[in-house]
This record gives structure tokens, sequence and C-alpha cells, in this order.
């Protein structure tokens, strides 16, 4: 296989910013990530927006309006809407579209605007929110509400604590404070989470990841044209993208989907999870995380992941910190955009270019993101694997 690099990355803050509309934000961030590869967009070759098109502005044709704002069109531009995981699907795409040899030069952007005015339009999105009409009924699908029978099933069956499950929040927070882009810089204690505004029995508001406006972008080339860019390449070794499987009879909190993705990008890699420095993870609400512990190898079972918490192996300074930019919880959720923020934020950490947050040494880094659900199971799970 063709080896492929990324050498340019662009971020803007998250946040709600009513005013500030899908052009104005992908504009920024895609000269930054053409800038910051000493690229130029007559040497794009191909191009992809991972979006679910939340946006009244642009409803529709998000890539191909975005990339007109910095002069990139007239080559293929493909836009690919699969939930949370979008951003981490077109990623993918490009990456795949070079290894073939069809490309030498990509460009990924990741998008989405949630906030005013179009909460309508989210409202629609989470009555559906990636699940079965038929199957589930157009009103019974609500995601904080699947991930309340996780939280609900790890403390009732698995003896993990609701103050375990804050203590995510508390982390990811912390993480936030050190990460200018974060929409939630701000440290929150166990009793705050706790005492918080109630969601869905257990989980609280701070237990839940923000509605956000984000965009962020990658530019990738193949290791034949690499020299014609910055020299400061972040190698893709490991790609890797699953389906859920739906089964009729399953355990609430125990899906495969991960396990199976992250089990073909550590064998195309040659890595293995005591090898990860850093990870960033799909953590949309605090059960969440630590069931990505599990399933990504890094603890056994979820009581050996709730103990992993307590005892700060996975924050900074700890053994795999995950989730330094401040994760969903608290970095934000902008669907499209999250799964090209997660590469931005493994990008910085293995440039040693993450500052306050930077992991000291991290020559590998992760990337986990994850979108929709089924009868119970994940729709679509991305699993990357970077090495310096």
């Amino acid at each position: 296989m063709r080896k492929v690099a990324i050498v340019g990355t662009g971020l803007v803050k998250f946040g709600n910013y009513p005013e500030r509309g899908i052009r104005k934000m992908a504009e920024e961030v895609l000269f930054e990530a053409l800038t910051d590869a000493g690229a130029r967009p007559e040497d794009i070759q191909v191009a992809y927006c991972g979006t679910n098109g939340f946006s009244s502005d642009t409803p529709d044709m998000q890539g191909p309006i975005s990339f007109s704002q910095v002069g990139i069109a007239g080559i293929p531009i493909l836009q690919l809407k699969n939930g949370c995981a979008s951003g981490s699907n077109a990623f993918r795409e490009a990456w795949i579209s070079l290894q073939s040899g069809l490309y030498d030069v990509a460009l990924v952007l990741g998008i989405e605007k949630l906030s005013a005015p179009t909460m309508e339009m989210i409202k629609l999105a989470a009555s559906m929110g990636g699940g079965d009409g038929e199957l589930e009924g157009s009103m019974g699908f609500f995601p904080p509400g699947i991930f309340a029978m996780f939280a609900r099933h790890y403390m009732d069956d698995l003896g993990v604590t609701r103050e375990q499950l804050a203590k995510v929040s508390v982390k990811n927070h912390f993480h936030a404070t050190l990460n200018p882009y974060a929409h939630y810089p701000k440290n929150v204690t166990v009793e705050e989470v706790l005492s918080s505004r109630p969601v869905t029995s257990p989980l609280n508001t701070l237990d839940c990841c923000p509605i956000d406006d984000g965009a962020a972008a990658a530019v990738l080339v193949s290791e034949d044209v690499l020299s014609k860019f910055k020299q400061r390449p972040v190698w893709v070794v490991g790609s890797a993208q699953t389906s859920g499987t739906y089964p009729e009879e399953g355990n609430i909190g125990d899906t495969d989907t991960t396990r199976r993705a992250v089990a073909i990008a550590y064998e195309m890699s040659g890595v293995g999870p005591t090898d990860i420095d850093v990870a960033e993870v799909h953590d949309c609400f605090t059960p969440a995380e630590l069931m990505h512990y599990r399933d990504l190898g890094f603890c056994k079972d979820i009581q050996e992941a709730a103990y992993w918490l307590e005892k700060g192996y996975t924050y900074l300074g700890g053994k795999i910190p995950v989730n330094t930019s401040g994760g969903l919880l608290a970095k934000g959720h902008p669907l499209g955009a999250t799964g090209v923020a997660q590469i931005c934020e493994i990008v910085q950490q293995l440039r040693g270019e993450a500052g306050e947050r930077q992991v000291d040494n991290a020559r590998v880094g992760l990337t986990h993101n994850g979108g929709g659900f089924r009868q119970g199971d994940v729709g679509s799970v991305c699993v990357h694997i970077l090495q310096k």
C-alpha cells in the first residue's frame, strides 16, 4: 500500500455562532489547512466533505459551496453524510483515494452548523437520530436515552458508581481548559456534574455533549509528492470503518462495532493498544468513554475502565491520555466536524504543537468516532491510527 501523510490541518474554535455561516467557517479552516501544508488550491485533486447538512444558509451542496470559498472547484468533490461519523468517513475516503494511486493530494472538510436559526432541523434530526423509525418508533429514539440505558446497566449490573461516570466529564472539562479551540474551557467538579440539570436519568446536562457550530480540515498527500509540501508529515498507518450488525438480541451497552474496527486498524498499522500514546474517542455522553476504553483494548472491562479513570490513567500525564482536546463533552460535537477535529488534535500532539496539553514524547495516536444507532447498535464506527 502507498504511504499517506497528513501535511496540513485547520480548525475553528467550536461554539455557537448564529451570525457565522457555513461559508465563513469553511473559508477559515480551508485556508488554514492549505497554509499549514504549504499547498495551493490548484494542488488539490479531490475533496471530501463530511456533514449532516443541518444549515439553513446552505441546506444542500455544503461541500461544493464550502470548497469554492477558497477557489477549489471543477475537481471531484464528494459530500458524505453518515451521522456523527460523517467527518471520519470523509477522511477515510480521502485516504483510500490516495492509497489507490488515483490521486496524490486530497483535502478533507468536516463542517456543521447546529445553533440557531437551525433548531427546527436539529429537533427533526434528534427525533430520527439515525435510528429506524419503523422498528423503534419515530418518537422512541432519543440519543441521551440510549446512553442513559448504558449508564444504568453499568451502574446496576457492573458496579460503576454515578460519581465515576461524572469523573469523565470532570477530566474532559479540565483538558478543555488547556485547549483554545474548546467550546467549554471550564473546570467542573463531580458535585457540579451531579447537580446539573437532569436530561434523562441518570444523566444530567454535564454528562452530555453540547450543540455546536464548527469546522475542521486536513490536507493528505501520498509519499510520492511529499517533497512538494512542508516537511512535518504525520502518517496514516491504520484506518478502518465498520457498520453495525443490529442483532435481534444483545446486551445494551455492549456492541462489537468498535472492537471490529480497531482490530482491523491495529492489524493494518502493526501496533496494539499498549503502543497508543494519546487517543481521541467519541465521548458523546459520559458512559460512552468508559465503553470505549474497553472496546479499544485499553482495559479488559467496564470495571477496569472506571478504575483507570479513578487513578488518572487517562488524564494528561497518565498511561494513555484520552480526549486531550476536551472531547465531545467539553470541546464540543458539531457532528460532521467532529471526526476531522479529532484528527487535527492528534496531528498537533504528534507534531509537539499542543501547548499546555502536550503529551510527552507522543509518537502514535488514535482517533475513534461513531455515528447513528439502530436496535441499540452503532451505525458506523471509524478508527484511525496516526504515527509520527
